[in-house]
Protein backbone atom coordinates (compact mmCIF):
# COMPACT_ATOMS: atom_id res chain seq x y z
CA UNK A 1 0.00 0.00 0.00
CA UNK A 2 1.64 3.64 -1.03
CA UNK A 3 1.39 6.23 1.66
CA UNK A 4 -1.46 8.45 -0.73
CA UNK A 5 -3.62 5.40 0.58
CA UNK A 6 -3.23 4.69 3.77
CA UNK A 7 -6.42 6.16 5.30
CA UNK A 8 -6.02 9.82 7.06
CA UNK A 9 -2.24 9.74 5.75
CA UNK A 10 -3.17 13.37 3.66
CA UNK A 11 -4.13 14.72 6.79
CA UNK A 12 -1.47 14.66 8.99
CA UNK A 13 1.60 14.56 6.38
CA UNK A 14 2.29 16.39 2.87
CA UNK A 15 4.37 15.36 0.26
CA UNK A 16 8.02 17.07 -0.64
CA UNK A 17 9.24 16.20 -3.34
CA UNK A 18 13.25 16.63 -3.20
CA UNK A 19 16.18 16.55 -5.65
CA UNK A 20 19.38 14.83 -4.45
CA UNK A 21 22.31 13.28 -6.32
CA UNK A 22 23.05 9.21 -6.22
CA UNK A 23 25.54 9.38 -3.78
CA UNK A 24 23.18 10.76 -1.80
CA UNK A 25 20.23 8.84 -2.56
CA UNK A 26 22.05 5.52 -2.62
CA UNK A 27 23.86 6.13 1.19
CA UNK A 28 19.90 7.02 2.42
CA UNK A 29 18.40 4.11 0.36
CA UNK A 30 21.11 1.99 2.67
CA UNK A 31 20.59 3.65 5.68
CA UNK A 32 16.88 3.11 5.59
CA UNK A 33 17.46 -0.94 5.23
CA UNK A 34 19.58 -0.82 7.91
CA UNK A 35 17.10 1.23 10.28
CA UNK A 36 14.27 -0.98 8.93
CA UNK A 37 12.42 1.92 7.66
CA UNK A 38 11.22 2.96 4.15
CA UNK A 39 12.99 5.94 2.25
CA UNK A 40 10.28 8.33 3.22
CA UNK A 41 10.72 7.60 6.49
CA UNK A 42 14.21 7.55 6.60
CA UNK A 43 14.22 10.97 4.45
CA UNK A 44 11.48 12.06 7.46
CA UNK A 45 13.57 11.37 10.62
CA UNK A 46 16.65 12.86 8.92
CA UNK A 47 15.06 15.98 8.42
CA UNK A 48 13.22 16.25 11.58
CA UNK A 49 16.95 15.91 13.19
CA UNK A 50 18.53 18.93 11.18
CA UNK A 51 15.20 20.70 12.07
CA UNK A 52 15.68 20.68 15.73
CA UNK A 53 19.30 21.13 15.48
CA UNK A 54 18.90 24.15 13.59
CA UNK A 55 16.67 25.58 16.61
CA UNK A 56 19.30 25.78 18.60
CA UNK A 57 21.89 26.47 16.49
CA UNK A 58 22.94 30.44 17.22
CA UNK A 59 23.60 32.11 13.93
CA UNK A 60 19.72 30.55 12.85
CA UNK A 61 18.47 31.75 15.90
CA UNK A 62 19.82 35.30 14.98
CA UNK A 63 18.57 35.67 11.50
CA UNK A 64 15.13 34.20 12.49
CA UNK A 65 15.09 37.57 15.05
CA UNK A 66 16.21 39.72 12.34
CA UNK A 67 13.61 38.42 9.86
CA UNK A 68 11.22 38.81 12.84
CA UNK A 69 11.77 42.77 13.27
CA UNK A 70 11.46 43.31 9.64
CA UNK A 71 8.22 40.94 9.46
CA UNK A 72 6.69 44.03 12.44
CA UNK A 73 8.49 47.05 10.49
CA UNK A 74 6.41 45.97 7.78
CA UNK A 75 2.76 45.31 9.86
CA UNK A 76 3.89 48.28 11.44
CA UNK A 77 3.85 50.03 8.04
CA UNK A 78 0.62 48.32 7.08
CA UNK A 79 -1.44 49.05 10.25
CA UNK A 80 -0.31 52.76 9.73
CA UNK A 81 -1.75 52.91 6.15
CA UNK A 82 -4.49 51.35 7.10
CA UNK A 83 -5.67 53.94 9.77
CA UNK A 84 -4.19 56.46 6.90
CA UNK A 85 -7.04 55.47 5.17
CA UNK A 86 -9.67 55.34 7.08
CA UNK A 87 -8.62 58.01 9.46
CA UNK A 88 -8.17 55.35 12.80
CA UNK A 89 -5.76 56.20 15.58
CA UNK A 90 -2.53 54.75 15.17
CA UNK A 91 -1.98 55.58 18.58
CA UNK A 92 0.65 57.89 17.61
CA UNK A 93 0.69 61.55 18.06
CA UNK A 94 0.61 63.08 14.61
CA UNK A 95 -1.10 66.02 13.05
CA UNK A 96 -5.07 66.33 13.05
CA UNK A 97 -6.80 67.36 10.11
CA UNK A 98 -10.10 69.56 10.03
CA UNK A 99 -12.90 68.08 8.70
CA UNK A 100 -13.31 68.77 5.28
CA UNK A 101 -15.61 72.16 4.35
CA UNK A 102 -14.43 73.56 7.76
CA UNK A 103 -12.42 76.20 6.36
CA UNK A 104 -15.26 76.97 3.75
CA UNK A 105 -17.24 77.96 6.96
CA UNK A 106 -15.17 80.16 8.61
CA UNK A 107 -14.32 82.16 5.11
CA UNK A 108 -17.80 82.46 4.69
Amino acid sequence: MSDSQIPGYAAAYRVLSIRMDEDTRAQLEVLSQLNDRSLTEETRVALEHWVERSKTDPSVKERAESVRAEIEREAETKRNAIAAIFGESTGKAGPKSSPRGAKQADDA
